[in-house]
């Protein structure tokens, strides 16, 4: 890998991976702002800033923000997360400073025209609604509320049909000064591009931005708890949440080898166990987020509203029994696919740059390969078992549920259970 790094006066990073063997390049802004820098009148605006922000500049307007990249061949996105907003393009190699004007042109003037506010707004209510209407997505909206309430961790990006309809212009240029400052910010890129020019691109269109970093968020608080609502579905969805550990925990990569394990694919204890042997779902998975304080081990799962409880009781069952019982050959596979994963994602220019961007914003530097696979291979079976006892010993469990009435409340108070059984 020839990555290379440069941090400019400002305090903008500026990472670059060049990949000879690509005609193209994949490079973006990414920013250490996302929903849970939001103040309480601000729910929702993280994500409405990034889309305004493709809605016109002084030299730009909205179409021509689309056709200057799609002309040349390129695209052009954006996506709001809860620590990070990231706003990235992929074009040829002879266009990368190209991608670079329209990319700063957006983030340091946008307009904000009221009537391309009003109608963005629309478009995200309707999103909003979206949402409410796929109840797959609607139940982690209300896991992560359940789990950290009252925060704006908790609170859903896309935020509330009157939240959205409440910012205008000051509001929005508000927040983007307050949380849109260079030490906070990284220029990423990979593929066919030179480190040299994309630092000399940057320091020139990059220049408005700067001022210390911005104020850090509230410390999160993982609290716990459940959420039902009864819905007249086909399928009963639920999800279940423990506090995980964050970006810079020593424990993180064994926490992430027993989450892999216990539902990380078609091999993983819930798979083969819930849908494989008894047949009693479709789609059932764990994850762990981890966040810069904390971090977020999620459980999914839908099924019949009758096989719900049975479903949930070897879910705990599946749990508390990987913490005592993970063995080698689990070890070695979860192992297997997250270095697969890893060198995988290498073969991806987008992907190389994301990465880069999160590692810039997490640890203020890149982190090598070999230093990562290294942490997953110094994954043990003791390791993987001790960091899942420390997850079901660490907090509460928050469950959220959406679905046909019967069987919920039951379903919610089996995963409760789970604090009861603690190791």
């Amino acid at each position: 890998m020839s990555v290379e790094v440069t941090r400019l006066k400002s305090g903008l990073a500026v990472v670059t991976d060049t990949m000879p063997h690509l005609e193209t390049a994949s490079l973006g802004v990414w920013t250490a702002a996302g929903s849970r820098d939001e103040l309480t009148d601000e729910h929702g605006i993280s994500h409405l800033l990034e889309h305004m922000a493709f809605k016109g500049t002084s030299r730009r307007t909205a179409r021509q923000i689309a056709e200057e990249i799609e002309a040349v061949g390129g695209d052009i996105n954006a996506a709001t997360s809860v620590e990070t907003t990231a706003y990235y393009a992929r074009v040829l190699k002879a266009d990368v400073p190209l991608a670079l004007d329209v990319l700063s042109d957006i983030l340091a003037d946008p307009s904000f025209d009221p009537e391309e506010l009003s109608r963005e707004q629309n478009v995200i209510v309707q999103e909003i609604g979206a949402t409410q209407d796929t109840p797959d997505d609607l139940v982690f909206e209300y896991l992560q509320e359940t789990a950290f309430p009252g925060q704006s961790v908790g609170r859903s990006i896309l935020g509330t049909p009157a939240s959205v309809r409440s910012f205008n212009a000051r509001r929005l240029r508000a927040y983007l000064s307050r949380n849109y400052r260079a030490p906070d910010m990284v220029v990423a890129a990979a593929g066919a591009v030179e480190h040299d020019r994309v630092v000399a691109e940057a320091e020139r269109r990059f220049i408005s931005f700067t001022g210390p970093a911005a104020p850090p968020p509230e410390p999160a608080r993982f609290a716990g708890g459940a959420r039902i609502e009864k819905r007249n579905l086909e399928q009963a969805h639920i999800a279940l949440a423990l506090q995980g550990v964050p970006l810079g925990d020593p424990d993180l990569y064994s926490l992430q080898v027993f989450t892999s394990v216990l539902g990380g694919g078609m091999s993983s204890r819930l798979f083969q166990e819930v849908r494989e042997i008894r047949g009693l779902c479709y789609s059932i998975y764990s994850f762990h987020m981890p966040y810069t304080d904390t971090g977020f081990f999620g459980l999914y799962a839908g099924t019949d509203a009758a096989d719900l409880p049975e479903l949930m009781q070897i879910v705990i069952d599946q749990m508390t029994g990987a913490a005592e019982t993970i063995n080698e050959a689990e070890i070695a596979r979860a192992k297997a696919q997250m270095k697969a994963g890893l060198l995988m994602a290498l073969e991806s220019s987008s992907a190389r740059a994301e990465q880069l961007a999160r590692q810039m914003l997490a640890y203020g530097r890149p982190m090598p390969l070999e230093e990562i696979i290294g942490k997953v291979e110094a994954v043990t079976v003791d390791s993987a078992k001790s960091a899942g006892r420390a997850l079901i010993d660490r907090s509460r469990p928050a469950i959220a549920a959406v679905g046909p009435g019967r069987n919920l409340e039951s379903a919610a108070a089996i995963a409760e259970s789970l604090a009861q059984r603690a190791v």
